[in-house]
Formats: C-alpha cells, structure tokens, sequence
C-alpha cells in the first residue's frame, strides 16, 4: 500500500488522482477539519465519473507532528509520498514552520526506517537551492548558502530535505523533488491558482523579475516516475520554463480576456507598501498582505535548470504555453 501526505493540497491531489488511476491501493492523511472534497474537484478534470477509483483510497485522519496518530498511518505501506508542508513566508511562524516542515519530515523519515519502507519521494521545493553566484544557471549541484537571506520556509524545507539525506544515510532509498512554482486546477484561493484569479481581473503593474514555473501534472508524472525506478538517493529541479513575471503575466492575461500589465512598478514603493502592511499588521493583528521577502522575489530573476530529470529518464516537459491554457480554461469554466 501506498501513503501520501498532504493529500488535500495542490500536488497531493493530482498525485491521488494519478495512483488511483493507475489501480493503487492508497491511504491518505488528512487533519481534523481538512477540506476532502479537492479531491472530487481534481479528479473532474481528468475523468467525468471518478468514483470508481475512490475504492481504493482510504483517508486516514493524522498529522505528521503527531508521533503516535502517524504511525498507525504506516502499517502495511511499501511507499510513500510526502507533499504534506506548511507554507509561510512570516517570520514570526518560523516556529510553526520548523515543527511542520523539519519534524514532520523528521517524523515521516523514522517511520519510513522502522517500518521497512521500500522507498520515499519527498516534495521539496527551489528555495532550498539557494541563490545563483554571477548570474549562473541553478543546478541540483548549487549549494546553499546559509549567510543568505534566506526566507523562513526557505529554512525550513532545507532543514526538512536535511532529514531526508540523514535517512539515505540509515538505509532508506529516498528521492527528492525541487519544483518551482507550479501551476495546476483545483485551489484557486492560494498560490499560483490565486495569482490566476488575480489576472482574471487585470493587473496593470509588473515587476522586472522572473520565476521558474512547472505543470503539476508534471510534477506527479515524475514523481510517480522516480518512485518506479531504480534511481534513488538523488534529487531533481522541476522546472519547465524560466519566464519574466511580465510575459508570465501578460500570458495569462491573454488567455483570461483580462489587462496585460503595462507598466513596471518602482520597488520603493512595494518596499513602502511593506512597511506599512507590517504597521498595520502588528498594531491590529490582521493577516501580512506583502512581506519584504515577496518584494525581493519580485525584482529577481533566477535561471533554473530542471533538464536532469529528462537526461535521467524519458520524461518531457509539458510545454507551458499548454499548461496556462489548459488551467485558465479550467478556471473560466469554474468562474
């Protein structure tokens, strides 16, 4: 049987959908209070009727930081999957970051060597690269640079892939995977599919830098790849295309029947914004709206490498021109 973490999230979803099409036996975790219908929602996209597959899935309330709970998740699994990660660029959740992210992983990797585990895939992320020295190209070879201003999550996905060599080093056969932002139907409320939603509306303004980007589909497909493979102990990029946030943008825009950004912001002003979200913020308890880690983010341009995946094995990249249309589509049909 086959465990996956983070079932209720982006990537979890689609990988559900992916294994249970392929006639796995899969348990999924969830916590008190997950939202389990994304599932459904997924799966509609790919096939009109997919109850039949929910027969072989069975969810299994738990959570990673939870010692016992998990462990009884572990009985009779072969594989598993890990997508389960909190997502955070605050500084004051670096606490509620390390617990989820570092331990949890740490938790999943001890129970994956007691339990004999055949082999763990675990989603990481492209922060953990770390930044580019000269403008080059970001290898799987780019070290991390902790004197860096590394964002808090950034910090603790490194500390989480950290626990996964340690695992490599007890005997666990283990791969990772570094995507980049992905994109992918089903949560339009947070990550890229909120920036979707942002677009629907129009955007005047842009900023000059880039991001890496990559079809969760993709990023199943190669998931599943790699867990049937004889290739282990090994980490991958995951990237399809390095883009400008302008032609990012623009391209969603025109796929959307929204505005296509036109003019560039001045970043003292995103920096000023940020200063006064922060006031507002600390003053009245409200949610951050834009971090000074964002804004950073927003006026650079890394260039990932994400070809090794496709030297290792006969993966292609979906390109993105048909990714961004086949999610916006989605969404406009939802909306």
């Amino acid at each position: 049987m086959v465990l996956v973490t983070g079932g209720t999230g982006l990537v979890g979803s689609h990988l559900l959908y992916l294994l249970l099409k392929d006639g796995q036996r899969v348990r999924a975790i969830h916590r008190n209070g997950s939202d389990l219908s994304l599932l459904k929602k997924v799966c509609s996209y790919y096939t009109e009727d997919p109850t039949p597959l929910f027969e072989n899935l069975e969810w299994f309330e738990a959570n990673i930081t939870d010692i016992p709970r998990l462990e009884a998740a572990f009985k009779d699994i072969t594989q598993v999957y890990h997508a389960a990660a909190y997502v955070d660029f605050n500084p004051k959740n670096y606490h509620k970051l390390k617990k989820a992210n570092i331990e949890g992983t740490a938790n999943v990797v001890n129970l994956c060597l007691s339990h004999s585990v055949k082999k763990l895939c675990h989603v990481s992320s492209i922060a953990t690269l770390g930044d580019a020295i000269n403008g080059e190209t970001i290898t799987e070879d780019t070290y991390w640079n902790p004197e860096a201003k590394n964002s808090v999550y950034a910090i603790t996905k490194y500390g989480a892939e950290m626990e996964v060599w340690r695992g490599t080093q007890e005997g666990l056969d283990a791969v990772i995977v570094n995507p980049g932002v992905i994109l992918g139907e089903g949560l339009w409320h947070k990550g890229s599919g909120s920036l979707v939603k942002r677009m629907a509306k129009g955007m005047k303004y842009y900023t000059p830098g880039g991001i890496g980007l990559v079809d969760v589909r993709d990023v199943t497909k190669v998931m599943k790849l790699l867990m049937e493979s004889d290739i282990k102990n090994k980490r991958f990029i995951l990237v399809t295309e390095n883009v400008s946030y302008q032609t990012f943008l623009g391209s969603l825009a025109e796929t959307l029947g929204g505005m296509k950004p036109t003019a560039q912001i001045a970043k003292w002003k995103l920096v000023l914004f940020s200063k006064i979200d922060w006031f507002v913020s600390h003053v009245f308890g409200t949610k951050r709206k834009l971090l000074r880690t964002h804004v950073e983010s927003l006026f650079s341009f890394q260039q990932y490498d994400g070809s090794k995946i496709e030297t290792a094995t006969k993966f292609t990249y979906t390109p993105l021109k048909r990714t961004i249309e086949r999610v916006t589509q989605a969404f406009k049909k939802e909306h």
